[in-house]
């Protein structure tokens, strides 16, 4: 069969624009409890990532929600859409050479792994923030965890759906017990850059 899609191969390949921008594109995966710091410790990565000159986006449920996946609700086969649509675009960015930084709480082994396979396994680097539901409680500002206690937040990850921890991540990290330096420094030493 010929190729359907000839564009593929008059555009810049990756290793192009790796080139251009010093850098390899990476997916850093987090994955963790509502409340667990993912996006704490994304915006701190970037930060610190920025000052280093790299280039780097974050894709958090905020930014993805409000827009490209705007559509979609919580149910079990809307939050696999959403993990999947994240993936694809995702995907673009490693592509480009974008250190990519995905903070959702994707609560499944399997959409975590339909991840992988759409970015590719080589490049999907899986960050388990691993704070206890106690310390993700406890640091809830909106409320959220005690709105699902009392069963007014159906489907809530770590009270009445399920949350499967990641059997071997790339990287764990307690925000419960590490500073968010100390989890910035680990992270930087996962994708290989000196402090």
């Amino acid at each position: 069969m010929s190729n359907i899609y000839p564009i593929f191969d008059k555009m810049l390949s990756r290793a192009d624009k790796e080139a251009l921008l010093g850098q390899k594109g990476v997916m850093l995966w987090f994955t963790g409890l509502s409340g667990s710091g993912k996006s704490t410790v994304a915006i701190a990565l970037e930060r610190e990532l920025h000052r280093r000159g790299r280039l780097c986006r974050i894709l958090d449920g905020d930014n993805i929600r409000a827009g490209i996946n705007a559509n979609l609700g919580f149910t079990a086969e809307d939050r696999r859409e959403n993990i999947r649509r994240i993936a694809e675009v995702s995907k673009l960015f490693v592509d480009t050479g974008i250190i990519t930084i995905a903070a959702f709480i994707s609560p499944t082994e399997e959409v975590r792994q339909m991840a992988a396979q759409i970015i590719g396994p080589e490049d999907f680097k899986e960050i388990f923030i691993s704070t206890p539901l106690e310390e993700c409680e406890r640091r809830d500002v909106k409320g959220l965890y005690a709105k699902a206690r009392r069963g007014e937040i159906p489907h809530f990850t770590g009270i009445s759906a399920p949350f499967e921890a990641p059997a071997n991540p790339a990287l764990s990290l307690d925000t419960s017990r590490l500073s968010l330096e100390e989890s910035v420094s680990a992270l930087l030493r996962l994708l290989g850059i000196e402090e």
